[in-house]
């Protein structure tokens, strides 16, 4: 999405300002490799359909609860795994469903402990997701399409367009498989929709994976711990403010004017900065969540002391967070780090105009830093050995 993945707020590192990145792990199987069944996606159904598969079968209702716990909360696999089922209902459930049905195709770690993973989905479409570690946080940022549509200029997730939107299922079992990661006795604290793609774009897909993210037979992660980033779809927001739940949101700028932002973010044409802001504003009236506006960085277009001084007149009286991150640079694209003086003068002036801002210097300037870089890096032959 437009956001790049620019991780909302103090506790998280950018996913396109990730660490430096140590050689990729072996997948989980052959490069190109689709995992394709017939069988539906066990992510993909409601506690209600279980309920309702169990009943038609003669299992009765309550195992409905010890297998979500079994996945949620107990990471198990498979269903064989699920060792108080009787073996007739684990039998049926590996019969019927695919517990995960993508596979790991590459997993990058950083020095710091940040794990990078290329999930590739049952139909050869590929998605990354990240988990990062900060103290006692165990945080994560999450994918909501195959691609992205928004098309902004500097972002590599975006450069193919979209192919499509990830299911619920797509979308949890990216949780999940970040979960696996982590030692029996740590869980995971927060989410962040701001992987690849435009998560209010895929509102569907996005919000039936965050209700069984903050269910707490599901992953009992509160609401306040859950951002969603948007490069500002305002019918979308107004939508996402009606379902009456207090996630954080995460709007992504990128420019003070409608000019230069629609040369960045061309959707903007379509919508204009006026339109986002007011939409944002509505969102924090009906959640009183405070807003974070994400900016990235770009050397020379929109780093000058103009920007930085139109950008606190359209936020100033507005209860905001800014969320600056200079550019990460990806191979192709002619977009280049601004100078330190630059960042130090922007960053000066936001703060003497009263701006709660938090900047991050950028980090991981090699490959895979940004997002989209891994599934695009391993599509080029060079990159193929490494998975």
């Amino acid at each position: 999405m437009g956001s790049l993945c620019m991780i909302f707020s103090v506790w998280f590192v950018p996913m396109t300002s990730l660490p430096i990145l140590s050689s990729p792990q072996p997948a989980d199987d052959q490069p190109g490799a689709a995992r394709r069944s017939s069988k539906p996606h066990w992510l993909d159904l409601t506690e209600d359909q279980l309920i309702e598969w169990l009943s038609d079968r003669g299992h009765p209702k309550f195992r409905a609860k010890q297998i979500r716990r079994w996945v949620y909360t107990g990471r198990a696999e498979t269903f064989e795994q699920m060792t108080d089922l009787p073996a007739k209902l684990r039998a049926d459930l590996a019969d019927a469903f695919e517990l995960f049905t993508g596979s790991q195709a590459c997993v990058s770690t950083s020095p710091d402990g940040t794990e990078k993973i290329l999930v590739r989905l049952h139909d050869g479409g590929e998605v990354e997701c990240v988990l990062l570690r900060d103290g006692a946080r165990r945080s994560i940022c999450v994918s909501s399409q195959v691609g992205c549509a928004m098309g902004c200029v500097f972002c590599a997730s975006g450069l193919d367009g979209v192919d499509r939107n990830l299911t619920r299922g797509e979308i949890l079992e990216q949780m999940l498989r970040l979960q696996h990661r982590l030692p029996a006795d740590e869980r995971l604290s927060h989410i962040v929709m701001m992987g690849m793609g435009e998560p209010l774009a895929n509102l569907p897909g996005v919000l039936g994976a965050l209700d069984v993210a903050r269910d707490e037979n599901g992953l009992g992660i509160s609401p306040r711990r859950i951002t969603i980033s948007t490069v500002g779809l305002p019918p979308a927001i107004d939508k996402l403010a009606k379902v009456g739940i207090p996630y954080n949101l995460a709007v992504s700028l990128h420019a003070p004017n409608d000019e230069l932002r629609s040369r960045l973010v061309p959707v903007n044409r379509k919508i204009g900065i006026e339109p986002v802001l007011s939409a944002a504003d509505r969102y924090f009236e009906s959640s009183g969540r405070r807003l974070t506006f994400e900016y990235v960085l770009l050397g020379g277009i929109n780093d000058s002391e103009q920007c930085a001084h139109e950008l606190t007149g359209i936020l100033r009286g507005r209860s905001v967070m800014m969320n600056v991150i200079p550019y990460n640079p990806v191979e192709g694209l002619p977009y280049v780090t601004p100078s330190n003086r630059s960042i130090t003068r922007f960053k000066q002036i936001l703060e003497s105009s009263g701006i709660n801002v938090n900047f991050r210097q950028r980090k991981g300037n090699e490959i895979n830093a940004a997002c989209g870089q891994l599934r695009r890096n391993r599509q080029s032959p060079q990159s193929d050995s490494h998975a």
